[in-house]
């Protein structure tokens, strides 16, 4: 009896409505993923993968940074970017009120994992104005090649 005066039957359209409400709001604010391959918000460093003709590119944007703090290795195929940022100077006198603390701090990992064609032994990274790039090789076999027509 219960059930039919506070549950009323909903029609699909409805029932899809609020589905999407609900997925609408669990990524939201709460810091889950926008879309299958992506992170949570607030991941530092935020990351971008593309790949060209000869090798897959990889950018950490991670600024303030200083590059002997950045480790960067590679193991079993995946990608680990990892390092610590340290907290900035909130001012010379301890006078000063912080009101808002956006910047964070402390110790990072971010790990992609790379396709079979990948070739670890051709890793190189550079870190310049705030952004890492790590390019990785390709192998031969992966990379395109041209074919004579006779």
């Amino acid at each position: 009896m219960f059930d039919t005066v506070f549950h009323r039957p909903q029609g699909l359209l409805e029932q899809l409505a609020q589905l999407q409400q609900a997925l609408s709001r669990s990524r939201s604010a709460d810091g889950l993923a926008d879309g299958i391959r992506s992170s949570m918000a607030g991941s530092f460093p935020t990351i971008n993968i593309g790949h060209s003709e000869r090798s897959i590119e990889v950018f950490a944007f991670a600024p303030g940074l200083d590059a002997q703090s950045i480790d960067v290795t590679v193991e079993r195929g995946v990608l680990r970017i990892s390092g610590e940022r340290q907290p900035t100077d909130r001012g010379s006198s301890d006078s000063v009120q912080v009101y808002a603390a956006e910047r964070w701090h402390g110790r990072f990992s971010r790990a992609v994992t790379l396709p079979d064609e990948a070739d670890t032994g051709s890793v190189e990274a550079q870190y310049r104005d705030g952004v890492l790039r790590v390019s990785v090789g390709l192998r031969e076999a992966a990379q395109p090649q041209r074919i004579n027509v006779q």
